[in-house]
């Protein structure tokens, strides 16, 4: 079924959630199971002040779906880097450059609202290794795999302005994922200050995870290698961290001040997969609701491998 086909499909059943403004959309096959799943998520949630979103996507049976509202835009944090990972992949097939070619490592980007220049902040960055080696050359393909793996702001905004950011964002509106709304680098002040963020929904960034599944961003062998990419994060405070062992998921996270995201695929050692999608923003304890993500990841993926 085409993703859009599908997305409509999920539409068919919507409940409001105790008067909040939260909706629930679902296509429940059993439907007693998925609003047991509904119930528990949104209790675990509502201990913790805050909003939050969650997309749950079973790649075998798409009529097993949860949407809690999927439709609000977030602030993408580092979600965005999915986006751009897909568009240097999509670049390097069409030719217009190769993932083996190399930029130079340089702190100065210029912001979308003036031009005026700006630099990043290594302190404010996850990845510090890049602002040691100004100057020096790094291919594409380990740019991307610090984008990914350690969330690299610096990685980031050198291929950002390589891909051009007007390109990420007419991709993901190509692919039918336009609430995956790609503006700018990381760090512009200005544009930050005018309200022009790079913004997410869970619905979008949950079709962007099943379309990458089914090879459908690109050709089979860059999907899984952005796959691997992406099996390969090192921050698994959420979606990964109370799953068992041998249970893989090819996931990004994003961090700002009172917002905490991750999304991602997720793997059974037995092939079957479905797709998470945790968002959140306003958190008056991150810490706390940390926990309780993981802890709705781990009821999603009970609920899942129950079936």
């Amino acid at each position: 079924m085409h993703h859009l086909c599908l997305f409509a499909h999920w539409l068919r059943l919507g409940l409001l959630f105790a008067g909040s403004g939260v909706t629930f959309e679902a296509v429940a096959q059993p439907r007693a199971r998925m609003q047991a799943l509904h119930q528990a998520i949104t209790a675990k949630l509502a201990a913790h002040p805050g909003e939050f979103a969650v997309a749950y996507l079973n790649l075998q049976n798409p009529a097993d779906t949860l949407l809690i509202n999927a439709d609000a835009e977030f602030h993408a944090a580092s979600t965005m880097k999915t986006p751009v990972l897909v568009e240097l992949y999509r670049q390097a097939e069409a030719g217009h450059l190769r993932l083996t070619d190399s930029l130079t490592i340089r702190n100065q980007f210029s912001s979308i609202v003036d031009g005026s220049p700006y630099q990043l902040s290594v302190t404010d960055d996850s990845e510090d290794g890049l602002y040691r080696h100004l100057g020096q050359a790094r291919p594409l393909h380990q740019l991307a795999t610090d984008m990914i793996t350690q969330s690299s702001n610096l990685a980031t905004n050198l291929l950002i302005d390589l891909l051009g950011a007007p390109n990420v964002a007419r991709t993901m509106q190509n692919l039918g994922l336009g609430q995956l709304k790609v503006l700018r680098g990381v760090e512009d002040q200005k544009a930050f200050d005018q309200g022009l963020n790079n913004t997410v929904t869970a619905r979008h960034l949950a079709g962007l995870f099943a379309q990458l599944a089914r090879h459908q961003l690109a050709s089979p062998a860059s999907c899984q290698a952005m796959m691997d990419v992406l099996l390969a994060q090192q921050f698994n405070d959420i979606l990964p961290a109370r799953l068992p062992e041998g249970v893989r998921v090819a996931h990004k996270t994003g961090e700002i001040h009172g917002v905490r995201h991750d999304g991602g695929l997720v793997i059974l050692p037995d092939g079957r997969r479905y797709v998470l999608i945790l968002l959140s923003r306003r958190l008056a304890q991150v810490e706390p609701a940390v926990v309780a993500l993981s802890e709705v990841s781990r009821l999603v993926y009970d609920h899942f491998a129950g079936q």
